[in-house]
């Protein structure tokens, strides 16, 4: 066992040294899965995003009602009157200014991308007096919030950096009428932050939507809670309501999208280490043949097949392992941080690009799985070579 292990050792410390010998293919191998793990990376830190901002938004002791059979709050519809009898539930939590809830509805209007100057849908939301109780870590960051009663809004610090117009003071006109942009909130990088927020009862009377809501945000007693709101809600004859945590209903916004974007990211991922692959092989492959009969001497000398294998998978995957690396590097300066937009249900959402510590030891295997995939055959052809034939080369 120590003689194997003395063999193993020493073959693959000869393997490794003599990289700067084949330097030019060998950067090539690395460059390859460093090009690869960047790529994949790069695509999964949007999920990352993704999955980041649905962790900022979603809490199990907040309720979203809805009107049964709409899957987002464009296709419900509560009147007052059932907005009075869903705060007076058991189970919505109370304070000395009443139940803590906020009765919304939302209107999509045209705002231009910062970038592009392409139209899009973002969300200016009507919201009652209490909804910035019923966000987990909601601030104005910088001028005020809106004036109950004022055409004023608010603007989520994601859609103020991502679109354009939604400065302090700006003023903006959505329909017939204009309004003044008088703060930008955070919210922790949540959901909200991809929203325009101004007071309901002056929404509802721009967009001539009555007293009609689209949804209700009710803090509950606990999370625990949930169910039992649920069934006093589902037996009130006056009520057609379908309730969910506001984690649950972000968790079902999302959930296609970042589906979409792992299949895509696995997808790149896989073409592109096909090519690394081949890479890997053509590298490993002229190592070996540089190397035979120097494999053929060790072999003539007593050294087995195995710690050959096993020198040339080495050098392989510390080829592979260097490309992760830079990969993962490039992938970091690159995308981290790195602000964009997309389509949620029928609106913009921003979020950031995340290339967390475990997106990077992702990529790291995957570069590993490449070198070892690259370098199989080239260990196993060299194991199998004929001693007398690979003395014979010069």
């Amino acid at each position: 066992m120590n003689n194997w292990l003395t063999q193993v050792i020493a073959i693959t410390w000869m393997s490794i040294r003599n990289i700067p010998q084949r330097l030019a293919p060998s950067i090539v191998a690395a460059v390859g899965v460093a090009g690869v793990v960047m790529v994949l990376v790069g695509v999964l830190s949007m999920r990352e995003g993704f999955r980041a901002v649905l962790n900022q938004s979603g809490a199990d002791d907040i309720a979203i009602v809805m009107r049964t059979g709409s899957t987002d709050e464009m296709g419900s519809n509560i009147s007052q009157a059932q907005v009075r009898i869903v705060e007076d539930a058991a189970s919505v939590a109370r304070d000395s200014k009443g139940a803590i809830s906020s009765p919304e509805l939302y209107v999509v209007v045209d705002v231009p991308l910062r970038n592009t100057g392409t139209p899009a849908n973002v969300p200016l939301r009507g919201v009652g007096p209490r909804a910035m109780e019923l966000r987990q870590n909601f601030r104005i960051a910088e001028g005020r919030t809106f004036r109950p009663g004022t055409f004023e809004v608010i603007v989520g610090r994601g859609a103020s950096l991502q679109f354009s117009g939604l400065e302090l003071g700006k003023q903006l006109r959505w329909g017939t009428t204009q309004w003044q942009v008088v703060g930008i909130f955070d919210d922790r990088g949540s959901v909200a932050e991809s929203e325009i927020w101004t007071d309901v009862s002056v929404l509802q009377g721009a967009y001539n939507r009555g007293s009609s809501y689209q949804s209700q945000r009710v803090r509950l007693t606990s999370a625990n809670a949930l169910q039992s709101f649920r069934d006093s809600l589902s037996t009130d004859p006056r009520l057609n309501m379908r309730v969910l945590s506001e984690r649950k209903y972000y968790e079902e916004k999302t959930e296609t999208l970042v589906a979409l974007v792992t299949v895509a990211g696995g997808t790149i991922g896989f073409l592109m280490g096909l090519g690394a692959i081949f890479g890997a092989l053509n590298t490993m492959y002229s190592a070996v043949s540089a190397r035979t009969r120097e494999i053929a001497t060790l072999r003539a000398l007593g050294f087995g097949a195995t710690p050959v294998v096993i020198s040339v998978l080495a050098e392989a995957m510390l080829l592979g392992v260097a490309g992760g690396i830079v990969g993962g590097l490039l992938a970091y300066l690159g995308f981290n941080g790195i602000r964009a937009s997309t389509m949620s249900g029928f609106n913009q959402m921003t979020f950031a690009f995340a290339v967390s510590p475990e997106l990077l030891l992702q990529g790291l295997l995957y570069a590993l799985i490449l070198g070892f995939i690259g370098g199989l055959l080239p260990s196993l052809r060299a194991a199998r070579m004929g001693i007398t034939e690979g003395l014979r080369e010069l």
